[in-house]
């Protein structure tokens, strides 16, 4: 018998059981590893039910949340370094408009909206061309600026019946009169003023007022102007019959004078009559006042009264 031969197929046989379950071992590990990634996947992807999430996005600049909004960087009160006369025109007891008068060689004008009777005021937007603002008018139909415009500053009424939301070309006059460069800007055009100095200017359908320093001039329709001594006068209402005057300076009112003048047959004789006494203004320009039936607004310094009466109280 030969041994050798015995030996040589054990070994074959060892060889052989050896590959045999080095292959069943890779085979094992091989379905552990796909098991384990499909684990993994099932964990990392979404379920047909989950809500997607946000997809990213990427800027060169952080962005706000929000527009915000635009809040007014100036105050009608703010123009009164460069000018002395305000605007104030009054629709009803509670709902009112300001400006401050500029002329166009400082900032642009200011024009302030109040519906709360004073309370609180909401700059509203002119166009980028304005330069400036002399007159102002407000009815419950809209409101109307008198403005000069563009490089030549050319004098221009705009009107808004959406609260100062758009402007569109307005009618001559609806705006009322206004001072400028010491001229009068009236219905017709520019005017030469009767005095030097003007103060303010109210003109009409019949009759033209206007202010100065220590007088008032007077006239009906384009007729001559009749001058009074009547001096202190920083704003001009309308009432009717009659205008009703804010004063300053006088003995007999610590503070805004309201008198009342007859609109028509003006002499250079006639006096004002005494109304009441805001005390709550200062005793010097400037000062505006803007008359609605019965309810008589007064704007000095920072402060802004209605009354009830046409002035009588406060």
């Amino acid at each position: 018998m030969d041994t050798r031969r015995g030996t040589r197929n054990l070994g074959s046989s060892l060889t052989r059981t050896t590959l045999v379950w080095v292959a069943i071992v890779i085979v094992v590990l091989v379905v552990i590893d796909i098991a384990l990634v499909t684990l993994a996947l099932g964990r990392t992807a979404p379920n047909s039910g989950d809500p997607a999430g946000p997809i990213p996005t990427f800027s060169s600049s952080p962005r706000s949340s929000e527009s915000a909004s635009p809040t007014p960087n100036a105050s009608a009160g703010a123009a009164d370094a460069a000018s002395a006369r305000r605007l104030l025109s009054a629709i009803d007891g509670k709902e009112a408009w300001r400006a401050s008068s500029t002329s166009c060689s400082v900032d642009k004008p200011v024009l302030e909206h109040s519906v709360d009777g004073g309370a609180t005021w909401v700059a509203v937007a002119l166009g980028d061309d304005v330069r400036t603002l002399t007159g102002l008018r407000a009815t419950t139909s809209g409101v109307s600026i008198l403005t000069g415009v563009g490089d030549d500053c050319a004098m221009t009424v705009r009107t808004s019946t959406d609260d100062g939301a758009t402007w569109s070309a307005g009618q001559p006059g609806a705006a009322g009169a206004g001072v400028s460069d010491a001229a009068l800007q009236l219905q017709s055009g520019r005017s030469d003023s009767p005095c030097a100095d003007p103060v303010d200017v109210y003109q009409g359908q019949y009759t033209t007022l206007v202010a100065c320093a220590d007088a008032i001039a007077w006239r009906s329709g384009t007729g001559s102007w009749v001058t009074a001594p009547i001096g202190g006068i920083q704003s001009i209402a309308d009432a009717g019959n009659t205008y009703t005057l804010a004063r300053t300076g006088g003995a007999t009112c610590a503070g805004v004078e309201i008198a009342s003048l007859a609109a028509v047959k003006v002499t250079a004789s006639s006096t004002v009559s005494p109304v009441g006494c805001w005390t709550g203004g200062a005793s010097s320009g400037p000062v505006a006042i803007g008359l609605a039936d019965k309810n008589l607004w007064a704007w000095s310094g920072d402060t802004v009264a209605v009354s009830a009466d046409g002035g009588a109280s406060w």
